[in-house]
């Protein structure tokens, strides 16, 4: 980890310190009320993911593959648990676990970009209802091969393009990829918690209330404008300029919200509010990684096709 990285850990870590103090001088004041409670759950939580994330940092391009591996294990678990599935699914989902995930980030590791960019929407959805026909189960057959197929591409495929970030190779940036992947997390999660901080104070226009009740208009602008200009004030850890990192900033801001809403639709097929309970205060895996899946490919491919 350079010292430009670091940097940037010290100074979420002090953002972080600032976040918890807010935190209790409002329990203090006000009670351990439910809202609060939350709060100081969903901050806690921000330590760890920070530490966690930070000690892949550390290990480099190894311990970030490692540790999206098994962020997409423990995502597309979820996405499976919440879906109907039947035993003639088993030899697809046996795959999907076991083969198709391992060998998607076998490829970011070897740095196979014409291989890894197909793998999963060619050959692995060509695969899966093959694997799912051969126990003769015909009930709902095509519902259940696209929950697997589509499993694999938000949990696997989209996950697997922000380690995918270390492997381009861009001018006079050499060694210096970590800080991609912290600008898009930063980003990204940035907005989100913009967006909800906007909402709550001047939120008033439901953007989709079937949807996401407390996702509104203003919340959406107040956020992703809050987000794309401190995108913008971070160009200095990537090789774009200021009016880049602004652009960059806004389509991974647009592509999280679309996520966001995306992935709330099928909660809500499913009929339930959070993914699972793994992160507490922040709901499931994909509750915290529902926009990270739509903005990281588009992210990484604008890259790719316009710095390499």
């Amino acid at each position: 980890m350079d010292q430009q990285t670091l940097n940037v850990f010290i100074a979420v870590g002090l953002f972080l310190a600032l976040a918890s103090l807010v935190g209790q001088i409002l329990k203090w004041k006000k009670g351990a009320t439910p809202v609060i409670e939350n709060l100081n759950a969903r901050i806690n939580a921000w330590w760890v993911m920070v530490a966690i994330l930070g000690v892949a940092f550390f290990f480099g391009k190894t311990g970030v593959l490692v540790l999206f591996y098994l962020l997409s294990f423990f995502a597309l678990r979820e996405f499976i648990t919440l879906t109907q599935t039947r035993m003639g699914d088993y030899p697809a989902l046996v795959a999907a676990f076991y083969c198709v995930l391992p060998f998607q980030y076998f490829l970011v590791y070897i740095e196979w970009y014409g291989l890894f960019s197909i793998f999963i929407p060619v050959y692995v959805f060509l695969l899966m209802p093959f694997l799912a026909s051969i126990g003769g189960d015909t009930t709902r057959f095509l519902e259940r091969t696209a929950k697997v197929q589509w499993g694999l591409m938000i949990c696997v495929f989209s996950i697997s393009h922000v380690p995918a970030l270390l492997t381009l190779n861009i001018a006079g940036y050499e060694g210096r990829n970590l800080l991609l992947i912290a600008f898009l997390v930063l980003v990204v999660q940035s907005s989100d918690v913009l967006q909800y901080i906007w909402g709550k104070l001047f939120g008033k226009t439901k953007v989709a209330p079937n949807l996401s009740p407390s996702k509104t208009l203003e919340g959406l602008i107040g956020g992703v404008a809050s987000a794309t200009l401190l995108g913008g004030a971070l160009f200095w850890m990537t090789p774009f300029s200021f009016l880049q990192a602004l652009g960059f900033a806004f389509v991974i801001c647009l592509m999280g919200f679309i996520g966001g809403l995306v992935m709330s639709a099928i909660k809500r097929d499913r009929g339930v509010k959070d993914w699972g309970h793994m992160i507490e205060g922040h709901g499931g895996m994909l509750d915290r990684l529902d926009s990270v899946c739509f903005a990281a490919p588009v992210f990484f491919h604008l890259v790719r096709f316009n710095f390499t």
